[in-house]
């Protein structure tokens, strides 16, 4: 076994490592800080020169050589087998999973089926919207507001369960079978809502349909994250709010034969069956997350992921790395009030807050009024208005996933925010300024649009693809269930009050304090949320606690 023991070992090759102790055989590595002269890289005798790097916290990997023991050094991350424990003391692999991009491929048809539950997410979410005038007419309840208000939020009641729940059932079962559980709710909800004769069963059935689809919210985000490749992560974790936009969009051209038939809205609600079957099917023959694999110590199981995922020349070096990172590491999973502790509470309270923030922006209050907006501006259509928003926001999305792991998660944040709180007083000023009155309707039309596009970028699909990167494996499951459970209830508290609000203090100034909440988030980010792009869950949790 070679030892570099403490304080400043220095090499015939400008490596300075200060403060941390080294067992090159095993991998193991205790880091407080590395700094390094990037000027070499060491195969079989050959040396390559570069430029000085300062402090240098990721780039180094440890790998066996023909002869011994290689030191590779990059400016960038590509693979790394070492191990650090935080000052928190949780044990995190250092060296994500990252297969080369050549053996991504294999990724993409499970992130696929994956994205089903994102697409029922968006779908149950929009179907209601036109469905339900005909649907009130059907059940005997055209004046009853109070009992349509039920049918709409219960929806999001459901939801609030399902996204508490799915992380229990994530550690429990695994990834890939709480997927199938969930299309249980899924598929007797779409059921129950398509063959409702009363008002009691609509509602049980839109209760159960959100139990699946908040079971979705945080499965989806999770799964997608943990067998993603580290250099595509981000691509690969956006399409998850693309494809809620896709069903959202799926919902609204489901409702277009409602106008000559006003029963068309059971097959609407049925036809949500389909992907739910899709989606319990497709993960029957979808691998299992190897992390989870690997901390239920089914190494066989594991290994066999391993190989469908990026191939069976991957699977000594991945699980390798696994057995690095889960070396020294004899925690359980974490519990609930675990959460609310000084030890966790910083970067959990991150990612509830990103999720409140993304709510309390006004991103409901924009696609509710966009109808009235676009009716001002001279477009009729309830179906052009909101084609044109949906439009927006799957356009929006696609680009979000471009540009995710090239720009970064922290700057399309802030980015996003900036947007959306620059068309939020747009949108205010176009309803006060009397000098904008002849350009009112088209300001209103432009500030919506840009405001979803604005979302779109990063405040919409940003949240949900950070919280498994932020949050380390010990309460990963727990954590982004917590966070969507703030993300439903805020939701939910928001749709019962945002019209009583509207009525007392009007649309426009309801606007600019919407404007104010996305200034506020700019803030927020800018000093709490850490740029997450290549970076090891161990490093970005140093970066949250750094004097824990």
């Amino acid at each position: 076994m070679m030892q570099a023991s403490t304080h400043l070992v220095r090499g015939n090759f400008g490596i300075e490592i200060s403060k941390r102790r080294v067992f090159l055989c095993f991998g193991e590595v205790k880091q407080r800080s590395l700094t390094l002269n990037r000027n070499f890289c060491i195969r079989s005798g050959s040396t390559c020169s570069g430029s000085r790097s300062g402090d240098v916290s990721m780039g180094a990997g440890l790998v066996r050589a023909k002869n011994g023991i290689e030191i590779a050094v990059r400016p960038s991350v590509k693979t790394r087998s070492i191990k650090a424990q935080a000052s928190g003391g949780d044990i995190e692999d250092l060296t994500p999973i990252n297969p080369q991009a050549k053996s991504s491929g294999a990724v993409l048809p499970f992130v696929g089926v994956a994205c089903l539950g994102a697409m029922l997410f968006g779908y149950h979410l929009g179907v209601v919207n036109g469905a339900l005038e005909y649907l009130s007419k059907d059940l005997g309840i055209p004046e009853n507001t109070v009992m349509q208000g039920w049918i709409v939020s219960t929806l999001l009641a459901g939801a609030t369960v399902g996204s508490f729940t799915g992380g229990t059932l994530a550690d429990k079962f695994g990834r890939t079978r709480t997927f199938q559980l969930d299309a249980i709710p899924l598929i007797i909800g779409a059921f129950l809502t398509a063959t409702a004769q009363t008002v009691q069963t609509m509602i049980i059935g839109r209760f159960l349909a959100g139990i699946g689809i908040g079971i979705s919210s945080a499965i989806v985000p999770l799964y997608i994250s943990e067998i993603s490749p580290t250099e595509i992560r981000g691509a690969l974790g956006s399409i998850n709010q693309l494809f809620i936009c896709i069903g959202i969009l799926a919902a609204l051209v489901a409702g277009l034969p409602l106008a000559g038939n006003p029963l068309w809205w059971r097959t609407m609600f049925g036809v949500a069956i389909v992907p739910a079957i899709l989606l319990a099917v497709g993960m029957a023959f979808s691998p299992e997350s190897p992390r989870w694999l690997f901390q239920q110590g089914k190494i066989p199981e594991a290994e066999k992921a391993i190989r469908t995922l990026y191939g069976k020349e991957r699977v000594a070096e991945v699980m390798y790395e696994l057995r690095t990172a889960g070396q020294g590491s004899t925690e359980q999973e974490a519990g609930w009030f675990d959460l609310f502790s000084s030890r966790y509470w910083k970067v959990v309270s991150v990612g509830a807050a990103l999720f409140l923030f993304q709510q309390l922006a006004g991103i409901n209050a924009v696609v509710y009024y966009s109808t009235a907006v676009f009716r001002s501006a001279g477009i009729a259509s309830d179906v052009a208005a909101s084609a044109l928003v949906g439009a927006s926001n799957v356009f929006g999305s696609a680009i979000a996933s471009s540009l995710m792991d090239r720009q970064g998660r922290k700057s399309l944040l802030m980015t996003s925010f900036s947007g959306m709180a620059a068309s939020m007083l747009l949108l205010s000023l176009s309803f006060t300024w009397k000098v904008l009155a002849p350009y009112s309707g088209t300001l209103a039309v432009v500030g919506t649009v840009l405001y979803v596009l604005s979302f779109s970028l990063g405040a919409g699909p940003v949240p949900a693809l950070l919280l498994p990167e932020i949050f380390a494996s010990r309460i990963r499951a727990k954590a982004v269930a917590l966070s969507l459970g703030t993300h439903w209830i805020s939701n939910f508290v928001i749709g019962l009050y945002f019209l009583s609000v509207v009525n007392k203090f009007g649309i426009s100034s309801v606007y600019l304090g919407f404007a104010g909440v996305c200034a506020l988030a700019v803030l927020y980010i800018a000093g709490n949320v850490v740029e997450t792009k290549g970076r090891s869950l161990e490093e970005i949790e140093l970066a949250l606690n750094p004097t824990t």
